[in-house]
């Protein structure tokens, strides 16, 4: 079949044709961005936290009528006791926040004390030596903390702690040649932290896009936060004992001050409904660009079938006579599809450019990630494939007009 006769009839009908090529370019351009965006939201609601999420939940406890720091720092560790001694609960630690959180303490981190540019950007968890065990992160290198190292700070201390467990991949950020056990970093003071244990995982507390390229950098310093306003505890049940240790958990906090507050909204949480809650707009925004390209989709479908359907009725006769000179219903079904596949194909390229573009603008506004050419093919063939699947029918339609109607004079 030759392309001349379809570009011909093209021509004399120009408005159709530039109104589906566009359509198909704008449902393109949307859709690659769109899916874009909900791979990227759905891998990041996936990222592992290095957690035992499963058994793991969070208490956070607000102090009445406390009034000093070391007040706190006892009604915490008497607290920590309680935690720890109750049947369903394998182990408990005090923190000034978790994984997932969106409240962020971190800290620039260079490796000499007069270094003006950071060398990188680190997650802070301030705890004891039973976080490790109550998170259930995995020691690949070094060692806990010991007792003696642990000491009780205030929120307007500024001192960096002389050791410090990192995560795998600060290890390796500051030390890429894999030296970093017994090496050392410097935070917010001349005062050098030494590296004394690596775990292979620890998410970052927050999960806004700017930390994404610090998501597993992070560090435990051997510290207990005595904040006045209150303090996080984070809980570890045995084995399939997490309802239980929610439960008997506020009673035994209880039992040692009712001077305290714990939120029922809010103050307990497991740490699904700590993941949940974290991402909930990725989870929402995922589902919106899922809609809206459901319904780009449908709707340029919808238009090819309207415009091809619209055009089978207005050459019924031409049809006729092409059949009466010998065309087949073959023939007749092939030239349908070969003129959609023209538009949609000039579509397509149009659409492509305007991902591209598109694409750029949001990285220079939102600061997205560079779109990768495999979503834009994907995207030409769905939409070459959608357009070949919508006009099917009328072009079935077509292919069955009979030679008769060459011989009508309306």
């Amino acid at each position: 079949m030759t392309v001349q006769p379809i570009l011909a009839a093209l021509r004399h009908h120009k408005a159709g044709t530039m109104l589906i090529a566009l359509q198909v370019a704008l449902t393109l351009a949307i859709v690659c961005n769109a899916l874009f965006i909900i791979h990227q939201r759905l891998a990041h609601l996936s990222e592992p936290t290095g957690v035992d999420e499963a058994d793991v939940f969070v208490i956070q406890s607000q102090w009445v009528g406390v009034s000093s720091e070391p007040e706190v720092d006892a009604r915490m560790q008497a607290d920590i006791v309680a935690l720890r001694q109750l049947p369903a609960v394998r182990d408990a630690a005090p923190a000034n926040s978790y994984p997932l959180h969106g409240g962020s303490w971190d800290n620039f981190i260079t490796m000499t004390p007069d270094q003006v540019q950071r060398t990188t950007d680190a997650s802070v968890y301030l705890s004891d030596s039973h976080l490790i065990d109550t998170l259930g992160l995995e020691l690949i290198a070094g060692r806990n903390f010991r007792p003696d190292e642990i000491e009780p700070t205030g929120v307007r201390d500024s001192r960096a702690p002389p050791v410090a467990i990192v995560t795998k991949a600060l290890a390796d950020r500051l030390y890429p040649d894999g030296s970093a056990l017994g090496k050392t970093f410097y935070t917010m003071s001349k005062t050098p932290t030494t590296i004394v244990g690596i775990v292979a995982r620890l998410q970052r507390q927050e999960v806004d896009a700017w930390s994404r390229d610090y998501v597993y950098q992070a560090m435990v310093w051997p510290r207990r936060l005595d904040s006045q306003h209150g303090t996080y505890y984070i809980v570890r049940a045995k084995p399939g004992q997490l309802a239980a240790a929610m439960r008997e958990a506020p009673k035994a906090l209880y039992a040692q001050t009712r001077m305290r507050i714990i939120d029922p909204k809010n103050g307990l949480l497991s740490f699904s409904e700590v993941r949940r809650r974290a991402y909930d707009s990725d989870r929402g925004m995922a589902i919106l660009m899922g809609i809206v390209s459901a319904v780009l989709l449908a709707i340029t479908a919808a238009g090819i079938v309207g415009l091809t359907s619209f055009w089978v009725g207005q050459r019924r006769k031409q049809i006729g006579v092409r059949r009466a000179l010998g065309a087949t219903k073959r023939d007749i079904l092939n030239y349908f599809l070969a003129e959609n596949l023209l538009i949609s194909a000039g579509g397509v390229v149009l659409g492509a450019l305007l991902a591209l573009l598109i694409n750029g603008w949001m990285i220079t506004q939102f600061e997205m990630v560079r779109l990768p050419p495999v979503y834009v093919a994907a995207g030409v063939a769905v939409l070459l494939l959608l357009g070949q699947g919508a006009v099917l029918a009328p072009a079935l339609r077509a292919s069955r007009v009979s030679p008769v109607e060459a011989t009508r004079s309306v």
